[in-house]
């Protein structure tokens, strides 16, 4: 699939989550547009492969997302090398484990909350200043159908979640948009990652791939197609909107 041709020569792009999935396809993308890309994960050897990968190559920074110091080395580090940020992909996030409510523990409520939501909070927090400093911010977060209706089992924690970056969404483009930052979420439905196959059997796939009226799974490219979108100057007069990206499967 060719993406859409977009320039992002001299942007300054980091992307959480980029070791694998989406956030290793948008590294990929943004990159090879031009952008100077920071590639965070707390999967070392994941995210030095993505920065590795990248053609012209992309810095990877260690970045825990739940972790309120790491969060904040990591935007010190892009600071420091730049003096600020064009784009902010908070794409960090997933589940382990689809269980229901009766069997999730607090634990794991509390860790899927952090990952999820708690996660996009702090980098969208650490960031601002810095997204401040461009000519035309973007903040994008990575929300999830699970997180606007229910069609199909998922986990609790991470339903609630999503429901949330969607509402967080909101109240950040209403705070940023003064200060000419767009802040927009994403809803994906099914993606073709590898944590599909972690969370869902073979079975469970081509079942859930059926309820979907064009009868596949997404794939990571065609969620990067939006964010490319949604990050460029084209998208200036877009904020507060969480956008579909489910092949039908929901049409809202």
């Amino acid at each position: 699939m060719s993406e859409p041709r977009y320039d992002y020569s001299g942007k300054v792009v980091a992307i959480t989550g980029a070791g694998a999935g989406i956030g290793k396809a948008a590294a990929v993308a943004f990159a090879a547009a031009g952008a100077e890309v920071f590639v965070l994960d707390n999967d070392v050897p994941a995210g030095e492969a993505t920065a590795a990968a990248v053609s012209g190559g992309a810095t990877f920074v260690a970045c825990d997302v739940t972790d309120e110091n790491s969060v904040a080395a990591a935007f010190a580090r892009v600071g420091e090398e730049h003096g600020r940020l064009d784009v902010l992909i908070n794409n960090a996030g997933g589940f382990w484990e689809q269980l229901t409510v009766e069997e999730t523990s607090l634990d794991d409520w509390r860790a899927v909350l952090d990952l999820n939501l708690t996660g996009v909070f702090l980098c969208a927090r650490a960031a601002i200043p810095l997204l401040r400093e461009s000519s035309a911010g973007r903040l994008i977060n990575l929300g999830s159908l699970a997180g606007q209706t229910t069609m199909y089992r998922s986990s609790p924690p991470y339903a609630a979640a999503k429901a949330g970056v969607h509402s967080l969404s909101r109240v950040l483009a209403y705070e940023l948009a003064a200060d000419g930052i767009t802040c927009n979420a994403l809803s994906p439905s099914m993606v073709a990652t590898e944590r599909i196959t972690v969370v869902r059997s073979e079975e469970e796939r081509a079942e859930s791939a059926a309820s979907v009226p064009m009868r596949r799974y997404g794939l990571p490219e065609e969620v990067v197609a939006v964010l490319l979108f949604l990050a460029s100057e084209a998208s200036g007069y877009i904020t507060g909107q969480t956008i579909p990206v489910n092949g039908g499967r929901w049409m809202g």
